[in-house]
């Protein structure tokens, strides 16, 4: 058994999300803080999780993982204990990294519930850990977040796993006519042109399309929460089913690849929104899982720790390329609110 040179622990570092109803407004407003989104949009997204009772599926699917990863650790002979902590709601970051210290954890390999490139979903969530360690102040464990993966080889055969299982739950005649559609969460697009984010997803969406003989595919973006004259990524799912039924399509898989887990954006916007709008117009709408606690993407998580403790070689990408490094050079991801975009390229094929 090994415990890892130089690490005491893993971190898995979340969005976090509300377990009772009356955590859903104070929620909110921590993930909103210091952004000029509407307050009409915080209370219409605040319906929502109402809807669903006041409680985010977000955290019971943290706590899966944490599980689930601890079992795949232990059965590959690493025994580290697993802590973890939330960007935006309790158990929060400052908190868990508290604990930590006072149980004499030094160092720490964190994994980071994201996938792809952006500042929301790598560069805010290093800020995050470095201002709670300095909020921690003496004996803050050091931590080392684990390298972007949106292009490991387990990733990719996951996504594409999880939209063979949704092919499969359409009647055989109509799985050779169904389009795929790849979703993921819409940012800003001054966010936009400072990352890697749109081209990674495409990227990706077009590996996982060219495993099914299904023709064209979509990239569309959903979930978007800022003021209405800020633009956002767009086309957004809603507007794309509608279009897409006005060209005759009648037969959509839509997976949600931008996400790791079915939390609250994806079983409304999807689940809910765009079934809807599916439905009226006589349109069947699949909805493809996140690849969530799939065994193959918890053997990833294991194999990016490994990576880092030193006991196996850095797993090369899909393709046989080297991956991304695990540092992001000075700029990489940077975002100014409120920096006016330029033109971005057309985000469907």
């Amino acid at each position: 058994m090994s415990s890892g040179a130089g690490y005491d622990a893993i971190l898995v570092l979340g969005f976090g999300g509300p377990e009772h109803p009356d955590d859903v407004m104070p929620f909110l407003e921590n993930v909103v803080r210091g952004r000029s989104v509407p307050r009409e949009r915080l209370l219409a997204v605040a319906e929502h999780y109402h809807h669903l009772g006041g409680k985010s599926p977000i955290n019971d699917q943290c706590r899966a993982l944490v599980a689930a990863l601890q079992s795949e650790l232990s059965a590959h002979g690493i025994e580290l204990p697993i802590y973890w902590g939330n960007r935006n709601w309790q158990p929060l970051l400052t908190d868990v990294l508290r604990t930590m210290r006072d149980d004499g954890i030094a160092r720490a390999a964190v994994y980071v519930t994201s996938a792809f490139s952006s500042y929301s979903g790598c560069r805010q969530y290093r800020e995050d850990l470095e201002q709670a360690r300095a909020a921690l102040g003496e004996g803050a464990p050091e931590l080392d977040k684990l390298r972007v993966f949106y292009n490991h080889p387990g990733f990719v055969d996951a996504v594409t796993d999880r939209v063979r299982a949704a092919l499969l739950q359409l009647p055989e005649p109509a799985r050779a006519h169904a389009r795929l559609v790849f979703t993921a969460h819409s940012i800003p697009l001054a966010m936009a042109q400072g990352c890697d984010y749109v081209a990674q997803l495409r990227e990706i969406a077009g590996v996982v399309a060219g495993r099914f003989a299904l023709g064209e595919f979509d990239l569309v973006f959903q979930s978007r929460s800022g003021p209405p004259q800020v633009p956002w990524l767009e086309p957004d799912i809603g507007d794309h089913v509608r279009a897409l039924a006005e060209r005759g399509v009648r037969e959509l898989v839509v997976v949600p690849m931008g996400f790791v887990s079915d939390h609250m954006e994806v079983v409304w916007d999807l689940d809910h929104e765009a079934k809807d709008i599916a439905d009226q117009l006589g349109v069947t709408l699949v909805r493809a899982g996140t690849v969530g606690q799939h065994p193959l993407f918890i053997a990833i998580i294991r194999e990016l720790i490994e990576e880092k403790l030193g006991t196996v070689a850095t797993r090369r990408t899909y393709d046989g390329s080297a991956p991304r490094p695990d540092t992001c050079v000075p700029g990489c991801c940077a975002y100014t609110p409120g920096r006016p975009p330029s033109r971005l390229g057309a985000i469907s094929r």
